[in-house]
């Protein structure tokens, strides 16, 4: 992206006025000037040794870029579960900035989430760093004073139970050992919490690392029929276009002594809350309607939810940038200078990726066939490039264990994998997602973000005989 923000730049000063959306950076952007001076000293020797692309390659996505009158960038885990995430998706604003893709339907930034309940998240705003304004209106609506000091992600979560400052874990669906990154230091955590409990549809490798007591709370899938007091309910989903709309399961419960996540959960609060605050959970369990009335009145673009959302298409999210506001310290889209770097790989190391085979859902159900690589029978398989595999020695069918290589001297090993020559850009890998979680040490995340970096590992593939 920085190889192409300079080929816009370039093609602009050769066609004053016919490349760059000048009136739109005028009026709703900042920092134009700065980027731009920092832009003009990427050098292409950098920028073709990090994409294995020739300058060629690049000029033909500009010349692509500039015959668009619209463009959509999509993004996954792919980028932001690097160390550099941040900057990278930066500088993708800042290409969409260059001609206007911001603001205007048909164009924009789509980072691309996980299924429903992931995005759901976003639809209710759940995050560790809510902002006064939201726990506002949660105060005014249930009467009670919200705590205000900031929470823990995923990974501070892991270190402050493994410290033992959090001594409870709820999951709430998931497979946590699994998801989050450096296994074994997970897994020692979770044993020292004094209670683990999840409620879930599937049994999965985080119910078998137990604390002091551990409870396993089976409930229905959002695939089977919900009958409560008030009939049949439904839940709400989001898509990846925020767009909320509803989910009605249509299969037999596997078992009529199941219950939902909201009877669990409304039970749950009856029983250790009480009256304080004073809620009707018997009410929410019983009709789902009720709970869609209180967020109706608390999260923002979701009034008159219950009405709303069973239109056809559902409701769609408000997104400030699509109105043409930019909620930043200067009111308007902010180009920014991203400083370059760039992963140095010594010999005979390659870069691993990760990523999740055909009909994987996240790290709960998934099988031993992957139908969009060809891979049967395994999923203990790294996938190399032919020529890279001559270059280390190696080939198909070897067993390698994978060792990865952190600052410091830190190594840590995925043992038995077996090599698959495929088609990966020369100097990098691939294996599957959550298999190679233990490679990633719980403090190596995204600056910034805190995301671990399940992307980019530097790793070293030694025979196993």
């Amino acid at each position: 992206f920085q190889g192409l923000n300079r080929l816009l730049l370039e093609a602009e000063d050769a066609r004053p006025g016919e490349v760059l959306a000048r009136e739109f950076i005028e009026s709703d952007t900042s920092g134009f000037e700065e980027f731009a001076e920092h832009a003009r000293q990427v050098g292409w020797d950098d920028l073709l040794a990090a994409t294995g692309l020739t300058r060629a390659e690049i000029e033909a996505v500009r010349d692509d870029v500039l015959r668009s009158e619209r463009v959509i960038v999509c993004w996954a885990m792919g980028v932001t579960q690097h160390k550099h995430a941040v900057p990278t998706i930066r500088e993708i604003v800042n290409f969409l900035l260059l001609r206007g893709n911001l603001g205007r339907a048909g164009a924009g930034a789509c980072p691309v989430r996980g299924h429903s309940n992931v995005q759901g998240d976003r639809t209710v705003g759940i995050w560790e760093q809510m902002p006064d304004h939201f726990l506002d209106a949660l105060r005014d609506e249930f009467g009670f004073e919200p705590p205000r000091p900031h929470g823990l992600d995923s990974v501070n979560t892991v270190k402050a139970m493994h410290e033992g400052r959090v001594k409870v874990f709820l999951g709430v669906a998931g497979n946590f050992v699994r998801a989050a990154p450096d296994s074994d230091f997970t897994e020692a955590a979770m044993r020292r919490c004094h209670l683990t409990a999840h409620v879930s549809t599937k049994l999965n490798r985080s119910h078998t690392v137990c604390g002091g007591t551990a409870l396993i709370l089976p409930t229905l899938g959002r695939t089977e029929k919900d009958l409560q007091a008030g009939g049949e309910q439904f839940v709400t989903v989001e898509n990846s276009m925020s767009e909320v709309h509803t989910s009605h399961g249509k299969l037999k419960p596997a078992s009529p002594l199941l219950l939902s996540e909201v009877a669990i959960l409304s039970r749950l609060a009856r029983h250790t809350l009480g009256t304080t605050p004073d809620l009707p959970w018997e009410e929410f369990e019983a009709d789902y309607g009720a709970i869609r009335d209180r967020i109706s009145r608390v999260v923002p673009g979701l009034h008159d939810f219950n009405r709303r959302v069973t239109r056809p298409g559902g409701i769609r999210l408000p997104n400030p940038v699509n109105e043409g506001v930019y909620p930043t310290a200067t009111g308007k889209a902010m180009f920014t200078r991203n400083s370059w770097e760039m992963p140095q790989v010594p010999e005979g190391h390659l870069l691993l990726q990760t990523l999740r085979s055909h009909d994987q859902w996240n790290t709960i159900p998934y099988t031993l066939n992957d139908r969009y690589r060809g891979i049967h029978g395994s999923r203990q398989v790294v996938l190399v490039n032919p020529a890279d595999l001559t270059a280390l020695g190696l080939a198909e069918g070897d067993r390698v264990d994978l060792v990865s290589v952190w600052e410091g001297g830190v190594e840590r090993r995925a043992e038995g994998f077996q090599v698959v020559p495929y088609p990966a850009s020369r100097g990098s890998a691939a294996a599957y997602y959550p298999e190679t979680q233990v490679l990633v040490p719980l403090d190596s995340v995204a600056d910034i973000s805190n995301q671990p970096t399940s992307k980019g590992i530097l790793v070293r593939l030694e025979p196993t005989g």
